[in-house]
């Protein structure tokens, strides 16, 4: 069997290029999947080597055969020059803005981002003198009135992972560029299958790949891909961090990636049904789902990405915590748990005007978080419509 030359593999589908990524059949004798390399030691051919430092791999932390093909995979799939592995997602998204700030900058963030990425910027960058600022999620070009002289990134997030609202990248990624400024993004929600951000000039891409990548609720890790101007910067903290995760994580990852654009067309097919049925629901104020007209920035989605995946919220129409406790107790399929991007369902309620900042968030009813899994859409619907008659 011959391998397919470079420019070949250029030419194929996305599906066809995540499934011969990170393989190497002759390191493996054959095998299709590289096994989990466990190690900490790794000794050299010889001492030239040794006092050069140049060998492949140098210390079981700083990489190993199975780590090295997530991200020669995960870096195919984001078009980028290189990817660092992190513990959990939340620990991506801290590793990506250290690598890009020092004390003294400025961080402009956008309101609607992950909740654990506002408390990193609150709690640890402010204590090491970087200074964040909340900008409204719609803002697009519009955010080059909140640029300081010492503003050195920008954090974004498209959708928001509550409320959702589809952020302009583009219009973002322009004006920071005039200004010499890094952007991040929190690509979770679509992954580079539905949405590439370094295609539209975004400068790192990060991904809690927790969810959808690993897609069976047994894992944590986090995905970091940049551009070549800053993976150098990140590759480096990254190392002088420590941060490490096992080979087992990582293989499971990497297994979880071949199935993962299936996995998405299926769960965001599905959502997207179930979204719809909600909206005409006598019991929902609204859904927040930006395939919908009705989402902020859905005219920007529909534009920018490929299509929808398996999160979205809608907003109860009550504004008591029974009726919430009612309707989340009634579900007999919906697991309640903070994750989502498994095979299987959950919800959960949230309340973001406790913590949004640059805008005023008033829902004018309880929010609850759907992730849709592989259940048959059918009976999905039918638990649904039974939890919202308690209500």
């Amino acid at each position: 069997m011959s391998k397919p030359t470079p420019e070949e593999k250029a030419a194929m589908a996305l599906e066809t290029r995540l499934m011969l990524a990170g393989r190497n059949s002759e390191e493996t004798f054959g095998f299709v999947n590289i096994p989990p390399y466990r190690g900490s030691t790794v000794t050299y051919p010889d001492a030239k080597s040794c006092l050069s430092g140049k060998n492949r791999y140098s210390y079981g932390r700083r990489g190993n055969p199975t780590s090295e093909a997530l991200e020669t995979l995960w870096s195919e799939l984001e078009g980028a020059a290189g990817t660092v592995i992190c513990p959990s997602g939340a620990s991506a998204c801290a590793t990506a803005l250290l690598g890009v700030l020092k004390a003294g900058d400025h961080l402009l963030v956008t309101d609607s981002v992950y909740l654990p990425t506002r408390t990193f910027a609150n709690n640890v960058l402010a204590r090491y003198g970087v200074e964040a600022t909340y900008y409204d999620p719609m803002v697009g070009a519009g955010i080059e009135a909140l640029i300081r002289p010492n503003t050195r990134a920008i954090m974004m997030e498209a959708p928001g992972s509550l409320t959702f609202e589809v952020q302009d990248v583009p219009a973002i990624v322009g004006v920071a560029k005039k200004h010499g400024i890094t952007t991040l993004i929190d690509n979770t929600y679509a992954t580079g299958v539905l949405f590439r951000p370094l295609d539209l000039g975004v400068d790192v891409s990060i991904n809690a790949a927790t969810k959808y990548p690993g897609g069976h609720s047994d894992v944590l890790i986090g995905l970091v891909a940049a551009n070549a101007a800053t993976f150098p910067a990140i590759k480096k903290t990254h190392g002088d961090m420590g941060v490490y995760l096992g080979p087992d994580d990582v293989f499971l990852t990497l297994r979880g990636l071949r199935t993962m654009p299936l996995r998405l067309k299926e769960q965001g097919a599905a959502a997207l049904r179930v979204a719809k049925h909600l909206a005409a629901h006598p019991k929902v104020k609204r859904v927040l789902h930006p395939a919908l007209p009705s989402c902020p920035g859905h005219d920007v989605f529909m534009r920018d990405f490929k299509g929808p995946s398996g999160l979205f919220s809608f907003i109860l129409d009550a504004m008591d915590d029974a009726s919430v406790i009612r309707f989340l107790d009634a579900l007999k399929l919906f697991g309640m748990g903070y994750s989502w991007g498994g095979y299987e369902s959950l919800a959960i309620p949230f309340d973001a005007t406790t913590f949004r900042t640059a805008t005023k968030y008033a829902p004018e009813g309880r929010g609850i978080r759907l992730n849709i899994g592989l259940e048959a859409v059918a009976d999905l619907i039918a638990d649904l419509d039974g939890a919202l008659g308690k209500v």
